[in-house]
């Protein structure tokens, strides 16, 4: 396996990609930004990629769910849910007074807001690619310190000024491994869909009718989230997530009904979720129930009822 990440080396990114069973024995690609890790799949140059999606506090990853709703098509086959604290990291000797700037990656100056302006108030701070190339540009010496895990110091001959810093407790970070389009994987009880839907005509109703295919068929949606397709202003897709998979009966069916009342949709895969809570599922939408409505149907057609 060849698995692309957002790099370099040190990134919380490279983090969530050691959580992954075959992640040892695999060769790791890092890249410079989450558009350059996607199209080395879409090249085939790597396997497999592991890309940030969404964090606990500062929401969804635009750069991510643009890539993936309107780039070449890629498909999710597994999620990862990796809890992120930060540390400041400076070169040796450096205190408190001396940090001037403070560099990170835009996700993760918001997560520390109010820490930042209490330890460091009069420090300007620089946005980065990444948090490790935060750190990476302090011991360079273009910033006084960075923003980044604190298991990038020792990487980068850095120490570490603070630790455990965050505004919010038990912060987490939704990061998704990505393949060229394949078959999902089996369904294992515990799973998650993703899709995008692009809505043909702005009129009144148009995001219910949407809803609507989940709400008849008892499907949780688990994250619904608006971006701009580039088209002009108030033209919209949505990004969703929801519980169950596309071999579920319930699923295939509301996959379908999106189908026809959405101008476009997006497969983005079914895969196991990171918590692994099952659905609940509603009477009349488990698979034998739609098996049984469909026999019940066949025969009426057939005029045996």
């Amino acid at each position: 396996m060849r698995y692309a990440y957002l790099g370099p080396a040190g990134t919380f990114t490279e983090a969530a990609l050691h959580t992954l069973a075959d992640a040892a024995g695999a060769e790791q690609l890092p890249f410079a930004t989450v558009p350059a890790a996607l199209d080395a799949v879409r090249r085939g140059d790597a396997d497999a990629a592991v890309v940030a999606l969404e964090n606990s506090v500062e929401g969804s990853v635009p750069t991510t769910l643009d890539e993936l709703a309107t780039g070449e098509p890629l498909q999710i086959v597994g999620e990862i849910h990796l809890p992120v604290e930060f540390a400041l990291l400076v070169r040796p000797g450096a205190t408190f007074s001396s940090i001037k700037t403070v560099a990170s990656h835009p996700h993760a100056q918001p997560q520390c807001r109010r820490w930042l302006a209490e330890h460091v108030p009069d420090a300007e701070w620089r946005a980065a690619t990444s948090n490790a190339e935060a750190a990476q540009h302090v011991a360079d010496g273009l910033y006084d310190a960075a923003l980044a895990g604190g298991f990038a110091a020792a990487r980068y001959g850095l120490s570490v000024l603070a630790d455990e810093i965050h505004d919010v407790a038990d912060a987490v970070t939704r990061f998704v491994v990505l393949r060229r389009p394949c078959v999902a994987p089996e369904p294992s009880g515990a799973d998650r869909t993703t899709v995008v839907a692009f809505i043909g005509e702005d009129h009144p109703g148009a995001l219910l009718e949407i809803l609507t295919e989940f709400s008849m068929r008892g499907i949780n949606l688990t994250l619904i989230q608006s971006r701009p397709t580039g088209a002009g202003l108030g033209s919209y897709l949505f990004w969703m997530d929801f519980e169950g998979h596309v071999a579920d009966a319930r699923v295939g069916e509301a996959l379908m009904g999106l189908r026809r009342v959405c101008a476009d949709l997006r497969f983005l895969g079914s895969y196991a979720a990171a918590d692994r809570a099952r659905p609940e599922i509603r009477r009349g939408t488990h698979d034998d129930d739609f098996t049984e409505a469909s026999a019940w149907l066949r025969a009426i057609r057939a005029g045996h009822a």
